[in-house]
């Protein structure tokens, strides 16, 4: 005997599934800049963070929509799991399996903190700096894996201390490095920071008593660097890494003295 006052359980129509007659396939979508709390890994120990994530797939043109939930749920998943270089590729095929597509985009971009020592009195302190890890199919159908990262250093001008009578004008500068790697197992982006670091004019800390003040402001005087100079130093360092298939390499000078930026790109391919 049914109950009139209980409703009927109904079966709810799945709409993303229904069949689509435009013939038009969908390159990709889902979601974009959603936050999430990540742990993320590289040589040093685990790191708590909090990351924005885009997650997108292949549409077929004659599927009317994809699973938006199942972007979400992918995130939800995996708060506790480990996101590094070489897991990336993992959570990127779990994704396609979701949503049931042979292509995609996994991106997910985070602060990474980094304790360094002032270079004289070695007080302690932490430099964050901007890292983003990303999966995707490529044109061949094989999953493509990459690292981005921004490095904040300081650069002084070759031309002002040549010309002037004392003294040379610096500024910030950022070195930003999008490389495909392969041996994910062996990639860390904390060396390819260090490596990027070192061939500024100085580096950049958090922590610095006067005379780590007076080591980084000489050591920049004693090391000038055109943008040209520096990217083509950092170029020569990233080209000896045989796990980097290829790399976008940008540097920008924000000028101190001028309004305008300073900027330079190489773009190399690996044999």
């Amino acid at each position: 005997m049914t109950d009139d006052n209980q409703p009927t359980a109904q079966p709810m129509a799945d709409v993303q599934g229904y069949r689509d007659t435009r013939q038009l396939p969908i390159t990709r979508v889902g979601i974009k800049r959603i936050k999430s709390p990540v742990i993320v890994a590289d040589k040093s120990a685990q790191q708590h963070t909090v990351a924005d994530c885009s997650l997108s797939v292949f549409l077929p043109e004659d599927r009317k929509g994809t699973h938006m939930s199942r972007f979400t749920q992918l995130l939800n998943d995996y708060r506790q799991k480990v996101y590094s270089i070489g897991t990336i590729g993992e959570i990127y095929q779990d994704m396609l399996e979701r949503l049931d597509s042979n292509a995609g985009t996994l991106e997910i971009s985070f602060p990474y903190f980094i304790e360094k020592l002032a270079p004289v009195t070695k007080q302690a302190g932490m430099l964050d700096y901007q890292v983003s890890l990303s999966a995707t199919t490529a044109a061949n159908g094989d999953t493509t894996t990459s690292v981005k990262l921004d490095v904040p250093v300081t650069t002084l001008c070759p031309c002002s201390k040549e010309i002037s009578e004392y003294g040379a004008h610096s500024q910030r500068s950022v070195i930003s490095i999008d490389a495909v790697v392969d041996n994910t197992d062996q990639t860390y982006w904390e060396d390819l920071i260090v490596s990027a670091e070192e061939q500024a004019s100085a580096q950049l800390y958090s922590q610095l008593k006067r005379a780590d003040e007076k080591f980084v402001t000489e050591r920049a005087y004693e090391n000038p660097r055109f943008v040209e100079d520096l990217i083509r130093e950092v170029a020569a360092e990233l080209n000896k890494n045989s796990n980097l298939l290829a790399y976008r390499l940008e540097v920008e000078n924000f000028e101190s003295i001028h309004n305008h930026s300073a900027w330079a790109q190489i773009n190399h391919q690996s044999q």
